[in-house]
């Protein structure tokens, strides 16, 4: 394999786990699904709001103290505890169990929205997230025509995925059914999830390469010893 090929292969490979590891990690999406399972499968069972809702705080929190235990980032935990209980406390004052689901739902139309508001300005939240993590910062806006091309047209597979959630679910909330909303919510959760990820990385793995910006800490280690003195 010859060095270019390497490289893109790198690449590639860090432009994945970036991917994966900006909208959350595999681990963050179980987290943020299994709360909502629970919810469903005790409401379709038992029919008490209650039990549903506060069973489901009980969970995201649950996962929020094993990942403190293994000392992993609680950002995203933080996030599912509080859109949990904020369901569940709406939903609990206003006596609709379809209003567990609201908050998540309002949050992605404005997700949405912000991914589309951002591809319009060409300051795609794709590249805004990536570039810090992938080392190239916003070079890919002024320096880089082809990844901010790259960006823009990822970011908008994103705005797709939010469209397309919120096509199907509002409209069974507005139904008031709330098992199909559930298992709706749970199904368009990780997969679409994988899809937007995947897509995303296709689109960049045939950007050009990211332009790096050096840290101080390489510059210094770069900068000859006479220059230091």
């Amino acid at each position: 394999m010859s060095p270019s090929h390497k490289l893109a292969s790198k690449d590639s490979t860090e432009v994945d786990t970036s991917l994966i590891d900006a909208f959350g990690g595999v681990r963050g999406m179980v987290d943020m699904t299994v709360p909502g399972f629970v919810f469903v499968l005790l409401y379709t069972i038992t029919k008490q709001l209650g039990v549903s809702a506060w069973s489901a705080v009980g969970v995201t929190v649950l996962l929020a103290v094993v990942r403190l235990v293994r000392r992993e980032t609680l950002k995203h935990a933080f996030g599912g505890v509080l859109g949990v209980a904020i369901g569940a406390f709406i939903a609990m004052k206003s006596g609709k169990a379809q209003d567990f689901y609201l908050p998540s739902m309002i949050y992605g139309v404005l997700l949405g929205v912000l991914y589309a508001v951002s591809a319009l300005v060409r300051w795609p939240l794709l590249g805004v997230m990536l570039g810090p993590i992938l080392g190239e910062n916003m070079t890919w806006r002024t320096q880089n025509p082809g990844r901010l091309a790259a960006y823009t047209k990822a970011t908008w597979v994103w705005v797709a995925l939010f469209a397309i959630r919120a096509a199907i679910l509002f409209p069974l909330y507005w139904a008031g059914n709330v098992t199909w909303l559930g298992v709706a919510k749970i199904g368009l959760g990780v997969p679409p999830w994988l899809v937007a990820i995947y897509l995303s990385w296709l689109i960049l793995s045939k950007a050009p390469p990211p332009i790096k910006v050096a840290s101080e800490e390489e510059e210094k280690e770069e900068e000859p010893d006479h220059e230091r003195v």
